[in-house]
């Protein structure tokens, strides 16, 4: 049985509280469902709801797209309304144009984030917010779970020069903020961050919370329904590795998509799983382990081939380091495999330089560091060079915690 209520749940309560008769635009996706599993688009319009136009983030309203696969405007399906694609084949794409918010009094923002700064919900949501603001239109976000809790905060700031869709604006990887608390942290400013998020908005933005979360609460704990938010998200264990492992898409090993189980199953035809599960058992990582295994993705990297690789199995989530360990993963298969190991080159969420793997750390530095590493002739072994990496982030997330606590509505 449930024991939290959403924003959605909320709202959907006293709809005319909170909307009146405004003409509403929705930003939403498959997992904008209540705790009956009712979309929010057939919820509130069954409440008499006038809904006039939604706008689907990447992988469409309803998530029918593979990652960076750009989703055209049409009339959703179900509804007959029509649909403002916010990612398309061109960064342009990704922020409404002033037209779209023609016929609108409030954007209605319902999207079930998994508290991992390259997931790009939380930009998608802050370029529209930042449109609606242009345009004179209220902002109203309902408020979900982040599914990793909101204690835990992990990794360093992003650079200048090095902002793009998965980073743009200086949060650490694994932040601990609900999507109504980004929006009050974009809405307020981030002014020790590149832009476009430095500066505080003219908008009239209101959060519907959560009633009966706290920041200690596992999602499980939650009793509410896991939609897949995107289609590769599989559960709530996905979203917690996610935060280390999304960071092999700036490699050329496979995160894992073709596979049942995406960023928890990973390799490369190239690598020898079982040393490469010894090696890593060898770092002590906390909250984790790692069983050998082949497998073969059906699509994207490798799609057909054998590879060899891991299945990350987290035994402690309160333990558990997701982005140390996913630095800790490239660090050992760059060691095993130097000459096969490679770094993404291929334009990255419509960015060509820096690279992939750049852009996700938020600066070159992780990436030289592992070179480096790899390279010398006299290196440390792999957990002094990891420790030497992970260390520059601390004083960040120390100092991230202040900076957020203005945000903060648990």
């Amino acid at each position: 049985m449930s024991t939290v209520s959403t924003g959605l749940d909320v709202l959907a309560a006293w709809p005319r509280t909170w909307l009146g008769d405004r003409r509403v635009g929705v930003l939403c996706h498959p997992a904008s469902v209540d705790r009956e599993l009712c979309h929010i688009v057939d919820r509130l319009s069954a409440a008499g709801v006038r809904l006039v136009r939604l706008f689907g983030p990447e992988h469409g309203v309803r998530g029918e797209a593979q990652d960076m696969i750009g989703v055209d405007g049409h009339l959703d399906p179900r509804s007959g309304i029509p649909v403002t694609s916010l990612y398309g084949s061109s960064v342009e794409s990704l922020a409404p144009a002033a037209a779209d918010f023609g016929d609108i009094d409030v954007l209605v923002v319902d999207l079930q984030d998994v508290g991992s700064r390259y997931y790009t919900y939380v930009w998608t949501m802050g370029l529209a917010m930042q449109a609606a603001a242009r345009a004179g239109v209220s902002v109203l976000v309902l408020d979900r779970p982040n599914p990793l809790g909101g204690e835990a905060v992990e990794g360093g700031e992003v650079h200048p020069g090095f902002e793009s869709f998965v980073g743009m604006g200086s949060v650490p990887v694994r932040h601990g903020l609900t999507i109504g608390e980004m929006a009050r942290l974009v809405a307020a400013g981030m002014p020790w961050g590149p832009p476009p998020f430095h500066r505080a908005l003219d908008l009239d933005l209101k959060v519907v919370p959560m009633q009966g979360w706290s920041r200690q609460m596992a999602f499980e704990d939650t009793g509410l329904p896991w939609v897949l938010p995107s289609p590769n998200m599989p559960s709530n264990e996905t979203a917690f590795v996610y935060p280390g492992l999304c960071l092999l898409e700036g490699t050329n090993l496979s995160e894992g998509r073709g596979v049942t189980r995406p960023f928890e199953i990973v390799g490369a035809p190239f690598l020898d799983g079982a040393r490469w599960a010894e090696e890593l058992a060898e770092l002590e990582l906390p909250g984790v382990r790692f069983r050998p295994l082949s497998f073969r993705p059906t699509f994207h990297k490798f799609g057909g081939q054998s590879c060899g690789g891991v299945q990350v199995h987290v035994v402690d989530r309160r333990g558990f380091q997701p982005y140390r360990t996913g630095i800790a993963m490239m660090l050992t298969a760059r060691r095993q495999a130097p000459g096969a190991f490679a770094w993404r080159t291929e334009p990255y969420e419509f960015v060509t330089r820096p690279i992939a793997i750049d852009l996700l750390n938020g600066s070159d530095r992780i990436r030289l560091a592992i070179d480096s590493s790899a390279s010398s002739s006299a290196s440390a072994s792999a957990s002094s060079s990891l420790a030497e990496m992970v260390h520059p982030f601390h004083a960040f997330e120390a100092r991230f915690r202040d900076l957020r606590a203005p945000a903060l509505l648990y």
